[in-house]
């Protein structure tokens, strides 16, 4: 971060202020003990930031408070959490240490503190596959420990997206795809709804705002008539609740933007045509005992007056869902035959439903929901129990246990467990316990024999069948979607790999006997140099005869270690050189004819590149580069659907490109036109648009008609994006024709 001159007397008078907002915001709710730790935290934390400045030049310190304040007021912490959101940087970004802090604030805080801090030193490429990963996997390990770390780690992901703008473009995009990549989901796991959907809002902006823009101009535009329709929708309902005789409030919502466009892109539909735009909240204020007849006579009442649509009712007021969701949901006609989304919910219930974790252990206790999250953190505590070969694996595992879709299944006894969508029966066994997963023989669902591959549907009844004499192997894992059963399954082929591999074992240290060097010292040594990761895929593969003993030649021995001689043109493969080593290796002589992509400021011709398959740039998308471990550059648009993965996990392989002006070249896009089947003359109505009236070269074609309606994919070559824009919108006016989207196929 950029470190200046010390903050002055105008600067401290302002950055106090803002403190004595947040102590007004924690009110007199604050025991002595509790605002004399938190002006402790203050002024270290002031002290430690002094000379250290945002991006946008304002103090650092502002952060922490801000940090601290999100923690209070939006999820919900309590007087702890402050303190430690207060000095959340101040042990890796200055010279205060993490014994500065237990002895200030005692283990609890230092712990914390512990958790929010990176890892430290320089990494290490040549062991690390991915540092952003192993820094995940850090935060995430703490879940079990104390949950707050990660609760302030998203109040802190939370300001920093809130404050993006400061940052370079590349930057900006890489934060974004973390945020997608982990936060999002992890936000939406311990409920915090309000966060995620700002998350996902703030990363939209950042991955596609031309179409952030489209949608927030059309809701702005829409806004007026559609509070006009809540107002008319809510009226005839009024009257009818105040009978109850219970307070209550009506409030009408409207959906996130992130929300409407993943509607627009995953149907294939306009803005226009996504009729549930905004839904209405009613939330009444009843004790616990009677939540649930309330929310149920609130039910009746909305639909005496509006018709519902029966299969969009979704009750999880009875069952809840595994982040501790309650609330009833109907759809149901509204005036002018809109539908119209309620939700329908206790302030118990909205409480839990905007801050999530937080709000549920306020209310553990209340409706026996002790064990909401706590299966869950017991899935975790397993998860971290296992050994992974790396922290991309780990990552990988626990991202299963982050579903926003859910299964309800059940046990012979009718015990009710919850499972993400698409887990098999061989999850379920796992779920179950891991002796039932590793010794499944067999398995029933619903009383008829499935393979253990069947995906589990809601009210499935499962029962598991066991063989001692049985255990995992290799295909197992193609069954399986859960990082539970996945870890699982890998440990126990682990543990059967090892006990093979003893022979291997027994046969290495009779060598390095005769050697006479020991063991320990040399057998990583030894396993590097054939190629092997870890002892017990060498062991093995030595018990297999796939390497033998003799393959151990060309060394000399120094100082009891083993020690291989190198071919001089061998060099070392196993090493992952310095990006800018790499790029050296994928430099080529400039041409004459040069791209319009820059990478880094420099023209793109200077590197093995090519614009990415998966996502087709064309000129005027947002891009970026990707080195590649064998295929030099490639370019992908910000919104390719690699794009979350590679920016989260390996960002310090992605190179900032940018286009030139010229505009020298063509591009090949697909479209996915679709509209009202009106028969042959289809054909030549979209050919008659492209070639003769807009001159675009048309370089595939292909249309199918379906019961009344057309889907064609059309492949274009394009000038630029400018270009492709001007003829999407020229379809799209066209008579019959309801939606014309950009796909990401690639065209040869």
């Amino acid at each position: 971060m950029p470190v200046g001159v010390a903050i002055n007397e105008e600067e401290i008078k302002q950055v106090r202020a803002k403190f004595d907002a947040l102590l007004s915001v924690m009110g007199d709710s604050l025991q002595d003990e509790d605002r004399t730790d938190i002006e402790k935290a203050y002024e270290l934390s002031v002290d430690a930031h002094k000379y250290q400045r945002r991006k946008s030049g304002e103090p650092y310190i502002f952060h922490p408070i801000e940090v601290a304040r999100i923690c209070f007021e939006e999820i919900g912490l309590g007087p702890t959490a402050v303190i430690c959101a207060l000095l959340h940087d101040v042990v890796e970004d200055t010279p205060v240490t993490l014994a500065d802090v237990t002895k200030q604030f005692g283990p609890k805080v230092a712990v914390i503190v512990d958790g929010l801090t990176k890892l430290d030193g320089t990494y290490n490429l040549e062991n690390v596959e991915s540092p952003q990963a192993e820094n995940f996997k850090k935060v995430l390990s703490t879940l079990v420990v104390d949950v707050r770390v990660v609760l302030i780690k998203m109040a802190d992901r939370l300001h920093n997206l809130r404050t993006i703008g400061a940052q370079p473009k590349h930057k900006q995009l890489k934060i974004a795809a973390e945020t997608e990549y982990i936060y999002t989901p992890l936000a939406h796991r311990l409920g915090l709804y309000n966060v995620k959907t700002e998350f996902q809002d703030i990363c939209l902006k950042i991955t596609d705002p031309e179409m952030y823009d489209e949608i927030s101009h059309k809701l702005s535009d829409s806004d007026q008539a559609r509070n006009e329709y809540i107002e008319q929708f809510i009226k005839p309902l009024k009257e009818e609740l105040q009978h109850l005789g219970a307070p209550f409030r009506v409030l009408g919502r409207c959906k996130a933007i992130s929300s409407i466009y993943n509607k627009i892109k995953q149907n294939k539909v306009t803005f226009e045509e996504i009729f549930d735009i905004f839904a209405v909240r009613i939330i009444i204020d009843v004790p616990t005992d009677k939540e649930k007849s309330f929310c149920w006579q609130i039910y009746s009442i909305i639909t005496d007056v509006y018709k519902p649509i029966p299969e969009r009712l979704k009750d999880w007021v009875t069952t809840p869902k595994g982040n501790g969701y309650e609330s009833l949901h109907t759809t149901v006609i509204g005036p002018k035959g809109k539908y119209v989304e309620v939700q329908i919910r206790t302030d118990r219930m909205d409480e839990i439903a905007e801050k999530g974790f937080a709000a549920h252990w306020k209310y553990k206790g209340v409706k026996k929901q002790e064990n909401v999250y706590d299966n869950w953190l017991d899935n975790i505590r397993e998860i971290l129990d296992t050994k992974h070969a790396n922290a991309m694996e780990f990552i990988n595992d626990f991202k299963t246990n982050l579903f926003s879709e859910e299964v309800y299944v059940f046990t012979p006894k009718g015990d009710m467990r919850i499972v993400p969508k698409g887990a098999t029966a061989l999850d379920f066994a796992f779920e179950i316990h891991t002796d039932v997963g590793y010794h499944a023989a067999a398995i029933k669902v619903n009383n008829k024999l499935v393979p253990m591959g069947y995906k589990l549907n809601n009210g499935d009844q499962v029962h598991v069948m066991t063989n001692k004499n049985q255990k995992p192997n290799e295909d197992w894992l193609k069954m399986v979607v859960t990082g539970k059963a996945r870890s699982k399954i890998r440990s126990a082929m682990k543990e059967e790999r090892r006990k093979i591999g003893e022979f291997g074992k027994e046969a290495l240290e009779r060598k390095l006997k005769n050697l006479k060097i020991d063991f320990d010292d040399n057998v990583d040594i030894i396993a590097k140099h054939l190629g092997y990761r870890n002892r017990v895929d060498f062991f093995y593969a030595l018990s297999q005869e796939d390497v033998r003993i003799s393959d151990i030649k060309n060394y000399t021995i120094e100082n009891g270690k083993i020690n291989f001689k190198k071919d001089e043109d061998e060099g070392d493969s196993t090493k992952s050189a310095p990006i800018v080593e790499e790029l050296k290796k994928i430099q080529r002589p400039a041409k004459t004819n040069r791209s319009n992509i820059l990478v880094n400021g420099e023209p793109a011709d200077m590197y093995q590149f090519s614009l990415a398959t998966c996502c087709n740039p064309v000129h005027g998308d947002d891009i970026f580069a990707y080195l590649t471990s064998n295929q030099g550059l490639k370019i992908h648009r910000t919104s390719c659907s690699n794009a979350t993965h590679l920016l989260a996990n390996y960002g310090y392989r992605v190179l900032k490109a940018d286009w030139e002006d010229s505009l020298n070249s063509n591009f090949v896009v697909e479209l996915l036109v679709t509209g009202i089947d009106s028969g042959p003359g289809v054909i030549q109505t979209l050919t008659n648009e492209l070639s003769n009236k807009l001159g675009i070269n048309i370089k595939s074609f292909s249309i199918e008609g379906k019961e009344g309606f057309f889907e064609g994919r059309i492949g274009i070559v394009v000038l630029n994006k400018d270009q492709l824009n001007l003829v999407v919108q020229s379809l799209e006016k066209l008579e019959g024709i309801s939606s014309v989207v950009r796909t990401d196929r690639t065209f040869k």
